[in-house]
């Protein structure tokens, strides 16, 4: 995957790319800002280990992280089930820093990994969510994820309340 400019509404400019090893750092300190908004509906904490772990991931994944200056501003992943009976099969997942919401990041990151994951022949991606999340819901289903589910009182916030999950999945082929 190569790297692209993309020009967000509020007119900055940030530059998408495979995520590398020797992003590890600027990767944590990424993680390491996000608000408690932002973490909201999250499964923090993300520690050095955790980053750690998705590095030693990164042969099954199609990364993607969004750079503005010297800061890795977005990360997404897809990773790629080893299992041969989830062949083709994928997570989804993304996190966008706060000071980066809602100028059109989310919808340019999404974009391109549903390209390349088309371009490596995935048959089905697949997520969660809170419900509650509507923003990331809408998204979602802007790019043809559909419901498949919910699950009850699955996630306990912040707010001391459990809140619903909901599985989404997309065919790609």
């Amino acid at each position: 995957m190569g790297s692209t400019e993309v020009r967000l509404r509020d007119n900055r400019a940030v530059v998408l790319r495979a995520l590398l090893v020797e992003d590890s750092e600027k990767l944590f300190e990424m993680y390491s800002s996000l608000s408690e908004e932002t973490l909201r509906w999250a499964m923090p904490p993300y520690t050095r280990e955790i980053i750690d772990r998705w590095m030693n991931n990164l042969p099954h994944c199609i990364t993607l992280v969004a750079v503005y200056g010297d800061r890795i501003v977005g990360h997404a992943t897809v990773f790629k089930s080893p299992h041969p009976r989830r062949k083709g099969v994928a997570d989804f997942g993304i996190y966008i820093h706060q000071d980066f919401q809602n100028v059109g990041l989310g919808t340019a990151m999404v974009s391109k990994l549903l390209e390349s994951a088309k371009k490596e022949r995935l048959h089905r991606l697949e997520l969660g969510v809170i419900a509650e999340n509507t923003r990331a819901v809408r998204l979602y289903k802007k790019f043809g994820f559909e419901v498949e589910g919910v699950s009850k009182d699955w996630y306990f916030g912040g707010d001391g309340k459990y809140h619903d999950f909901v599985a989404m999945g997309l065919i790609l082929e």
